[in-house]
């Protein structure tokens, strides 16, 4: 493809989105409700591994800014442009699945430590202690991955002794589906009275250990035919970008053709990708009590 053609492919579609804009679209607000959901669990994952300071946008401007940079070095070594943009945008999701990668161990790893998390505040309550001060003593007794986050409950209840609205900074620290069960229970608890708390929190203890062994033990069996799916998806893409470091190889791919090629190969893939996540997908618990 001539550096001619490639400009007014470009042209064209910035036309184009242009003229899309003017018009009034149909569930415009479902879309900017879509949107809102993936930046809130981007913001949620970025505050999961301890990125609290970085902003959702940053994400997508990182993963923008990547497959700029790796379009232009592989179009300067090839001259090709076709393979040099394909290998450039698939290059761009590549920051959001370390981030959600690095998420997801945090939250397992998460998993494992709420239900000692809860035997501490069931142990403070039988000790005598009330409950913001069973929260207050996790920050320093409880498990090592949630003391920094109840060190700052601490604070903030210390400061305002307001028990609410601490609970509620807590859940935004923690970004955890399971820390914002245990908070809400705590807070409904507290709000309403009741003398039977220690057996709450020994069959949320009971229940969330259960739980955590049920999933490891699934996970366990069916990581190895995941990661081997994955690596069938990925190869043929890296395979592309090692031969776009060979300008005579990338020609081959400069062309009407070798965008059709690559076009249906990667329609093919997102299919094959997104049925493969259907099949081996476990329920996930979502962040319903913000």
């Amino acid at each position: 493809m001539s550096d001619g053609a490639f400009l007014g492919l470009i042209t064209g579609l910035g036309i184009l989105s242009i003229w899309w804009s003017l018009w009034e679209q149909e569930g415009e607000s479902t879309r900017r409700g879509r949107i809102a959901r993936i930046m809130d669990h981007l913001r949620d994952d970025l505050v999961t591994v301890g990125l609290t300071s970085v902003p959702p946008a940053a994400v997508p401007a990182l993963s923008a800014g990547l497959g700029l940079v790796v379009s232009a070095a592989l179009w300067a070594v090839s001259s090709a442009v076709v393979p040099s943009l394909t290998i450039g945008v698939a290059s761009m999701v590549v920051p959001v699945v370390f981030l959600r990668s690095a998420a997801r161990r945090r939250t397992t790893a998460m998993r494992e430590v709420w239900p000692e998390a809860v035997d501490h505040i069931n142990s403070a309550i039988r000790a005598g202690l009330s409950l913001p001060e069973a929260l207050v003593q996790l920050s320093r007794k409880g498990p090592e991955d949630l003391r920094p986050a109840f060190h700052e409950f601490s604070l903030d209840y210390q400061a305002s002794g307001d028990f609410a609205v601490s609970l509620d900074r807590l859940k935004v620290r923690l970004a955890d589906p399971v820390g914002d069960r245990i908070v809400e229970a705590l807070r409904i608890t507290r709000d309403v009275g009741g003398t039977d708390l220690g057996g709450l929190l020994r069959t949320l203890a009971a229940f969330l250990r259960e739980d955590a062994r049920t999933r490891a033990e699934l996970e366990a069996r069916q990581s190895w035919t995941v990661n081997a799916a994955r690596l069938a998806l990925v190869a043929p893409w890296l395979v592309l970008a090692l031969m776009s470091t060979r300008p005579q190889a990338a020609q081959a791919y400069d062309s009407p053709m070798g965008m059709a090629m690559i076009l249906i190969g990667a329609v093919v893939s997102l299919i094959a990708y997104r049925v493969m996540l259907q099949i081996a997908r476990l329920p996930q618990d979502e962040r319903v009590l913000r």
